[in-house]
């Protein structure tokens, strides 16, 4: 997988470029563009990621269910089933030892969950900020209007709302009013000529056909997407900042 090379060969070296103390990685679509396995969850953390969030394939991989819950550091939706195993909050540590709580929720729109994200948030939230100020949120959801919505309801309460799974990053990178930094999507880690990763021609074949085509992961122009945050000791944003950055 292009995005996953790409991770191996720049994050390190990205991390000390960009004076990174944790990194987050969404491995949504880690598995082939599908999914995530124990084994490549466990690549990701080798690579320097120091979390893991996840998305609508969470389960798309039957080896990550059995495993999930032996590794804290992987966070999937949290208003999934709260029968399915895992966690949708963990703490990790950042590089200066500041723990760091990383929330994963997913949007109701368009996308199928056991409940809303905003029915749950407020209690995530207060558990988070019993251990530590400095709060990240995924809001992994296909409408930009419920990513607004939730960076909007949780200004002042958390430290970043960072939208994932769309693939297309967005332009909006901000700190609002209360402190709390916002993106509506970061983007992609992979191919960007292509289709939202999949070979143009064949998703364009299924599109214009309506025939059952095999996606295959597309090559050219591999780029790094993601967004940088900083933050004082209260969990205040003071910076956030979309990035892109190609790989040869």
């Amino acid at each position: 997988m292009p995005g996953r090379r790409a991770l191996e060969e720049r994050l390190p070296a990205l991390r000390e470029a960009f004076d990174v103390d944790l990194c987050v990685v969404n491995g949504e679509n880690a598995a082939d563009g599908v999914g995530l396995t124990p084994k490549l969850a466990r690549k990701l953390l080798e690579f320097g990621a120091d979390a893991i969030t996840l998305g609508n394939h969470t389960w798309r991989r039957p080896d990550l269910a059995p495993w999930i819950d032996s590794e804290p550091r992987v966070v999937r939706p949290a208003n999934l089933s709260r029968y399915a195993p895992g966690r949708g909050l963990t703490v990790v540590q950042a590089r200066d030892e500041t723990p760091v709580a990383v929330i994963n929720v997913m949007g109701s729109l368009f996308l199928d969950v056991a409940c809303g994200p905003f029915e749950l948030i407020d209690e995530l939230v207060d558990e988070a900020r019993a251990e530590t100020p400095v709060i990240l949120v995924d809001m992994h959801a296909e409408a930009t209007s419920e990513k607004v919505a939730l960076a909007r309801w949780l200004d002042g309460r958390v430290t970043a709302v960072l939208g994932t799974h769309t693939h297309i990053q967005t332009n909006d990178a901000r700190v609002q009013p209360g402190g709390t930094a916002a993106l509506t999507d970061a983007g992609m880690t992979g191919p960007h000529d292509s289709v939202i990763g999949v070979t143009a021609e064949q998703a364009i074949s299924r599109m214009r056909t309506g025939l059952p085509v095999r996606f295959e992961t597309a090559q050219g122009e591999v780029r790094i997407e993601g967004a940088l945050v900083e933050c004082g000791p209260d969990g205040r944003a003071t910076r956030c900042e979309a990035i892109r950055v190609p790989v040869p």
